[in-house]
Order: C-alpha cells, then sequence, then structure tokens
C-alpha cells in the first residue's frame, strides 16, 4: 500500500521535509521512496507541491498522512472523499490554577497585595531591626563582675 508522508532532511535542530510516496512497510528514513512529490520548510513555512502527482497518486489509493492532509489542503488542493481529516484533540492545560492567564483580575491583585509590604509603618521598623546599638565594651565588662 502506498502513502504520502512527510520524510526529514537537513541539519539538526533545522528540519526540512520532503513530501514522498512510499510503501507503507517502508520507515520514512529508508530512503526508499517511489516518487517525491514535493517539500515544506517549517521555518520558513514554504511548501511546494506537485498538484497533479499528488492527485495521480491519490488516485491509485495512496493514503495521505495527517500532516500531509493539513498541507495539502491549505494548498487547497481536493482530496478524495475517503481521504478523513484528521481529528483535532482538546488541549489540556494542566495546573490551570498556575497560569496568569486562566486566573481572574482580583486573584492576581490578591496575590500581588501579599507580596507587597500593606502598610509605610512596616519600613521604619525593619530599618530599625537592622541598626544595632553600639555596646561599650566597659558596660559589658560590669555587667560581668557584678553578676
Amino acid at each position: 500500500m502506498l502513502v504520502i508522508r512527510l520524510q526529514r532532511t537537513g541539519r539538526k535542530k533545522i528540519a526540512y521535509f520532503r513530501i514522498v510516496v512510499q510503501d507503507s512497510r517502508r520507515t520514512p528514513t529508508s530512503g526508499r521512496i517511489v516518487a517525491q512529490v514535493g517539500h515544506f520548510n517549517p521555518h520558513t513555512k514554504e511548501i511546494k507541491v506537485d498538484k497533479d502527482a499528488v492527485v495521480k497518486y491519490l488516485t491509485y489509493g495512496a493514503k495521505p498522512s495527517d500532516r500531509v492532509i493539513m498541507l495539502l489542503k491549505g494548498q487547497k488542493i481536493e482530496l478524495p472523499s475517503w481521504v478523513k481529516e484528521p481529528i483535532k484533540q482538546a488541549k489540556k492545560v494542566r495546573f490551570p490554577q498556575k497560569r496568569r492567564s486562566t486566573r481572574t483580575e482580583e486573584e492576581i491583585s490578591t496575590e500581588h497585595k501579599k507580596t507587597t509590604p500593606e502598610s509605610s509603618e512596616e519600613t521604619p521598623q525593619d530599618e530599625q531591626s537592622i541598626e544595632s546599638p553600639v555596646i561599650n565594651n566597659e558596660s559589658d565588662q560590669q555587667k560581668t563582675e557584678e553578676s
């Protein structure tokens, strides 16, 4: 059975994909392809597809992958009725209570108030606690002699 899929090429961290027609029993990296019908650069979003070749292989029964279906629809290529669109899954947000985008303005403002000092009276007390009085050595000695 033939499939139309993406074959990754390019360097590390700089992906470049070929759109190839291949036997479904082969891996995409095997190199044994029936035909190359286009390419896709995800960095520049450049897509080039040979529409005639794609339509020809679709009529032969080649099954496109989910990503290829999306790319072909973007190029306005009509797909046969037996090709089904990929199902978009609902994305779950893990720990929504931690995200700022899911919280209300009141929750954000109350959190901000907790982290900032509430009154100006606390600031001078903190300054006083930082300053320590100078202790005379003579007075310390007198206290130790008396006891």
